[in-house]
């Protein structure tokens, strides 16, 4: 759905040039849900805004729903973007305008009828859970709610791709998670191909199908989630399962990329006779899957037995420090 291949892109600052894309290249299957994540100034904001356009990369292709949008100019351009909804980091409402007002904004630019607009804006609210607000002003929402209206209007020229900047990083705990949940069901229901930036992993743990790490303007790893966790040295599987930095020469990082019902360590012990001490880790839901990972100090005679019966039954099993 989403093809963009060596992306370039450089600002120039005062006396020194930024590059804030380094020959990016992005891939986003039709109907997933794919998270950029990154630090402030990593090039996750310019590579969003590079997919539609809206920052036109010195270099590169971009690809969207198999029309080559760098090719593009003028009428057919604002064409192709308005088959791409955009949420916003800080809801980007106008005080001025009720909740159906907002989500309308963008039907009356294109010139659809009045009664057509009232129909979809209804038809809108009703499926972000705000049926009840057409008539309430951006001021009497909380933070959430603004975000939904934010992710209707995104919605009412009825896109296929949905384009998330920060959408979840001015909101509470418990409106994050509702907004998550929110545009998780909006791609079941509606097919839609979600492309989201964040800096905050949970987002990644949470909804993402596929993901990337950038840093410095390039992807410093990218794939499927459960693919990247399931990879030795996996930046991403770090980042969502932070071990204690305690452990020697005998301590191993065992990740179970899928869930299992197997009692492994307590096989690993009448099997193998070897003494297992577990010194940290945890079970998420990643993916919609539950994915483990832990730290062991292993020890005994048949430890290397032990360590490729693990790896033969689909975990993936790192050394410490290796």
């Amino acid at each position: 759905m989403i093809d963009a291949v060596g992306l370039h892109k450089t600002y120039r600052l005062k006396n020194r040039q930024v590059h804030a894309l380094n020959g990016v290249d992005l891939h986003v299957e039709a109907g997933e849900i794919y998270g950029v994540v990154g630090q402030s100034g990593a090039g996750k904001s310019t590579l969003l805004r590079s997919v539609n356009l809206l920052e036109r990369p010195d270099a590169g292709v971009v690809n969207v729903d198999g029309e080559e949008l760098t090719a593009l100019r003028g009428g057919r351009l604002r064409a192709a973007r308005r088959r791409m909804g955009m949420v916003h980091q800080h809801f980007a409402l106008l005080s001025s305008r009720t909740v159906a007002g907002n989500v309308g904004f963008p039907l009356e630019v294109a010139g659809v009828s009045r009664a057509r607009r009232a129909t979809r804006v209804g038809e809108l609210l009703e499926l972000v859970g705000l049926g009840d607000k057409a008539r309430a002003y951006p001021s009497q929402l909380s933070g959430g709610q603004k975000q939904r209206v934010g992710i209707a209007r995104a919605l009412a020229s009825d896109p296929r791709v949905l384009l998330s900047d920060e959408a979840t990083s001015a909101l509470d705990s418990e409106a994050t998670e509702s907004i998550l949940a929110l545009l998780r069901r909006l791609r079941d229901e509606l097919g839609l191909t979600i492309l989201l930036i964040t800096h905050e992993m949970d987002v990644i743990k949470r909804i993402c199908d596929s993901a990337a790490i950038m840093e410095n303007g390039g992807f410093r790893e990218a794939g499927r989630v459960l693919d990247l966790i399931g990879t030795p040295g996996s930046l991403l599987a770090r980042s969502l399962f932070p071990l204690p930095d305690i452990g020697g020469s005998e301590t191993v990082v065992i990740t179970y990329p899928r869930s299992f019902d197997e009692p492994f360590m307590s096989e690993l012990t009448r099997r193998f006779d070897v003494d297992v001490n577990i010194l940290g880790g945890g079970v998420e839901r990643v993916a919609g899957q539950s994915v483990g990972r832990l730290s062991v100090d292993m020890s005994g005679a048949r430890r290397a037995e032990a360590l490729r019966y693990l790896s033969q039954n689909g975990l993936l099993v790192e050394e410490a420090g290796k």
